[in-house]
């Protein structure tokens, strides 16, 4: 199974020596003297001023900076690190950075970022460490890992004078109020305790809050850089939990047809030649020309559905569905071929949802992306719940994409609905039993498009603003006569809700 074009989600891509050529613009190159004399610190020089941590510069940058002889002996080296022997103007940038220090790097178009450091780690083979970085104008599906190299070391060297002076801050208040700590301890002890049941509840407590902190700290940061399906191979967005070591790998490859995993080309390649699977384990309930969509149980397939869970949170920030997949149908589209069905996206929908969601998970695939297979997907959830004849709505919070997906699309089907509307008089009502789109999300989309005014004591909608709207792309049509699918009343797993009647399988076609 070869590997086609490489698809890679917008991320800040910089060679080395881009990012050594960088630095040096800005005062961040190193000499090899420097590195050698201070493995653990980074010399700055400055000039001296009123104001000696306004000007920072990197230590050798210029003929006046007091660069070192590498040919002195390796002691006169490590002598220039320690305080003693710094000028009043010398400033040291403690290495490895501390988690959480901001500062501006590298980024693209020879530009400076601000970033966060949100943690650290040896390079293999090496005592130099990189750092998994968060830039603060960016979603945090841009983060990534960047060398030392890459940050602005001027900005670094003020960060340092103002650590410093926080520190030097603290300590001063904590020396100040010393005696004070000392009173309340000492009064601490002499309280009551507040019984065993309650020592246990706040004990229980405090053990699920870090728990929670421990998960969402390491969630912050990418365990997989890259995953391999089909011909694509597409750089990761954000966490997954994978289970066991598969977390811990660079890149994990998918069979695109069952989408197991495994951790080498090899092992893919033994897998697809004992494979059988060439389409999603489910039924087909939709085809024309090229494209399919397959419906799958989620408690009948259970493995197949958590694997394509792992892979929707590499690019969904705030999916939490990962193991209970059993109340759950999944429609998967797929991409047809001589070769099998390919999957190109999928939503999820509960088999019985109290607040009326028509889908609770979707996602194109990014090698798929901006072509138009994402609003086909939102109109063919919708068809279903035309079908099944429920008002629905997806599930929120939606992600940054999600809502720009859902937006344009209930604009794109209100205008037109308006366009073509011969009443003199449509209610909001009206046009939810048309659609079968909540209320909430019509007047919602219908104020961001800023169509609703207020007239006489009622708001009405601006019929003259309808016509001057300028739409975008409706995407790849889905056409409801093409669905062959009969609404599901129960599924396996799942209580028949009181009152419900009892409605037969989907009549799709299976293959």
């Amino acid at each position: 199974m070869g590997i086609g074009k490489k698809v890679v989600a917008p991320k800040g891509g910089l060679l080395a020596e881009e990012a050594r050529q960088a630095g040096a613009q800005h005062g961040g190159k190193r000499s090899a003297a420097d590195r050698a004399s201070s493995p653990d610190s980074m010399q700055i020089d400055t000039p001296q001023l009123s104001d000696p941590a306004t000007n920072p510069q990197v230590a050798g940058s210029t003929p006046q900076s007091g660069k070192q002889d590498p040919t002195k002996p390796q002691s006169e080296k490590g002598d220039m690190t320690k305080d003693s022997t710094l000028t009043a103007g010398t400033i040291l940038i403690k290495q490895p950075l501390e988690i959480g220090t901001k500062a501006p790097a590298f980024w693209r178009k020879q530009s400076y970022q601000e970033c966060e450091v949100i943690n650290r780690r040896k390079k293999p083979g090496t005592e130099d460490y990189e750092y998994y970085v968060h830039y603060s104008s960016f979603n945090r599906r841009l983060d990534e890992w960047i060398d030392f190299d890459r940050f602005d070391l001027a900005a670094l060297a003020k960060v340092e004078n103002k650590r410093r002076a926080r520190k030097a801050a603290s300590e001063r208040a904590n020396n100040a109020s010393r005696a004070k700590s000392e009173r309340k301890r000492k009064d601490s002890k002499k309280r009551k305790s507040k019984g065993p049941e309650t020592d246990k509840q706040i004990t229980k407590a405090s053990e699920r809050t870090q728990e929670h902190s421990g998960h969402e700290e390491a969630s912050k940061v990418k365990n997989i850089q890259t995953i391999v399906i089909g011909a694509w191979s597409v750089d990761t967005w954000y966490y997954s939990p994978f289970p066991g070591d598969y977390g811990n790998y660079h890149t994990l490859y998918f069979c695109e047809f069952c989408l197991k995993f495994v951790r080498s080309t090899d092992a893919l390649q033994r897998h697809c030649n004992r494979c059988v699977l060439r389409h999603p384990p489910g039924i087909e309930i939709y085809r024309k020309g090229n494209i399919s969509m397959f419906e799958v149980d989620g408690a009948t397939n259970r493995i197949y559905c958590q694997n394509l869970c792992y892979i929707a949170k590499l690019f969904l920030d705030h999916k939490t569905l990962y193991y209970d997949v059993d109340p759950f149908w999944f429609y998967i589209m797929c991409e047809v071929d001589d070769r099998g069905a390919h999957i190109v996206g999928y939503f999820s929908k509960e088999k019985y949802s109290e607040e009326d969601y028509n889908v609770a998970c979707i996602l194109t695939l990014p090698p798929y992306q901006r072509k138009g297979y994402g609003k086909f997907l939102i109109t063919f959830s919708y068809e279903l719940s035309k079908l099944e004849n429920l008002v629905g709505s997806p599930e929120k919070p939606l992600s940054d994409l999600g809502l720009l997906g859902y937006r344009s699309y209930w604009s794109l089907v209100l205008v037109d609905l308006l366009r073509n509307e011969d009443s003199s008089a449509l209610s909001i009502y009206e046009i939810s039993e048309k659609t079968m789109m909540k209320t909430e999300d019509i007047i919602g989309t219908l104020q961001a498009l800023n169509l609703i005014q207020y007239y006489e004591g009622q708001h009405i909608i601006d019929m003259r603003r309808v016509k001057n709207l300028k739409m975008g792309s409706k995407g790849l049509p889905c056409d409801p006569d093409c669905i062959k699918w009969t609404p599901h009343s129960y599924g396996p797993g799942v209580q028949i809700p009181p009152g419900a009647t009892l409605a037969g399988p989907s009549m799709g076609r299976r293959r």
